[in-house]
């Protein structure tokens, strides 16, 4: 049987407290200074990290071998709990893709601005998400536009 899956959040908060505790980014100091890049860089490194080595406990568990229930019952109850984790899984690995993508934000200096404004994602809205790649705003108004063409 799978390991009981750990949430995205989860994984992130283990990333956090692998950090300095010393320092967490304010509005005390200049806006993406190296000092906060070097945060989130290793942030983000570190929750990648996090998602590989749950993924590799997912991994190790299926090569364990089949399921092997007598019950029926608690079979299926199995089956439903791996395609619980298989489907974890695979939403992790397109967060994988995200935090690469801000990994190279990082490099190319454009991390922490809105991909449509060019405004200051907010140091806040970065700790909490930190792949987040628009303000609240821009995001909402992209969710908008998104449901009402769908709507359509």
């Amino acid at each position: 049987m799978p390991s009981a899956p750990s949430g995205d959040l989860d994984i992130l908060e283990k990333a956090k407290k692998s950090l300095d505790p010393d320092y967490v980014p304010g509005d005390d100091e200049s806006y993406m200074n190296a000092r906060q890049l070097d945060y989130f860089r290793a942030l983000l490194l570190e929750w990648k990290k996090s998602i590989r080595e749950a993924a590799d406990v997912t991994l190790q568990s299926l090569q364990d071998g089949p399921i092997r229930e007598p019950d029926l019952n608690d079979r299926a109850s199995s089956e439903t709990d791996w395609g619980i984790e298989l489907r974890t899984r695979d939403r992790q690995r397109k967060l994988i893709a995200k935090i690469d993508s801000a990994l190279r934000r990082i490099e190319a200096g454009e991390y922490g601005y809105c991909e449509v404004t060019g405004d200051p994602i907010g140091l806040r809205r970065l700790i909490a998400r930190p792949v987040a790649t628009m303000t609240v705003e821009a995001q909402e108004a992209h969710e908008r536009r998104e449901k009402v063409s769908r709507d359509d």
